[in-house]
């Protein structure tokens, strides 16, 4: 379940670029609430709790109830967040409004556990791991923190899909065209196929592609026999 947290915030009246730097000037992250039917709702917030929300970890899966200094409380999801490019602090955040029956879809990141159980990586198998998050999709009180990828008894040549994860109840995948993959359990490449491949891709390039100096004298040689024949 996501965890409700609380943010404080202050509402503001004016709208656009000229407002939102005039806000940034003061100090403070300029946001909007959406959604819901019902107007956008400006506000600022101050930049070190939404720093403190990020480095906590699951600031886009946890529901917010935004305490509105002149606007009452609002109950959102983080769904967008602007970045300085240098600085990396925060511009500007796109909340949406949520209730208990909203549906929405969310990135939820993947544990990967029990890898002492997997004969395969037991062998000496390599996990790749294609996807480290999940889309999702659920009502807005039930996202889950986390989806665990269970290795127990994979075997090397295991492929992992999203239908082998366990899910929460009425939480679903929100890719249906589709089984995306999480991970695979391959076979380690051994020194001796690591050289195999290094000395084909030497071979492929002596066939296919001469030394720069080589190829600078056999077009010299070509230049010379041209003008020569042109005499």
């Amino acid at each position: 379940m996501s965890e409700q947290a609380v943010l404080p915030a202050i509402k503001r009246e004016r709208a656009g670029k000229g407002a939102a730097r005039a806000v940034r000037r003061a100090g403070m992250v300029p946001c909007v609430v959406y959604g819901a039917g019902k107007d956008p709702l400006m506000i600022s917030i101050e930049p070190r709790h939404l720093l403190r929300e990020l480095m906590a970890g699951h600031f886009y899966n946890t529901v917010y109830d935004l305490e509105v200094d002149g606007g009452g409380k609002e109950r959102a999801l983080p769904r967008d967040m602007q970045m300085h490019p240098v600085t990396d602090l925060p511009l500007h955040v796109d909340f949406l409004r949520v209730s208990k029956s909203t549906m929405i879809s969310v990135a939820v990141p993947v544990t990967f556990v029990n890898e002492d159980d997997s004969p395969g990586l037991s062998q000496g198998g390599v996990m790749n791991v294609v996807r480290y998050e999940v889309e999702l999709y659920c009502a807005a009180d039930d996202i889950p923190e986390t989806v665990e990828c269970d290795l127990t008894g994979r075997e090397i040549g295991d492929t992992i899909h999203i239908s082998d994860l366990k899910l929460p109840e009425g939480v679903i995948s929100a890719i249906t065209d589709r089984d995306p993959v999480v991970c695979n359990i391959a076979a380690a490449r051994t020194a001796e196929a690591v050289e195999e491949i290094e000395a084909e891709d030497q071979e492929a390039g002596e066939e296919y592609g001469a030394e720069p100096e080589e190829a600078a004298e056999e077009e010299a040689a070509e230049e010379a026999g041209e003008e020569k024949a042109e005499e």
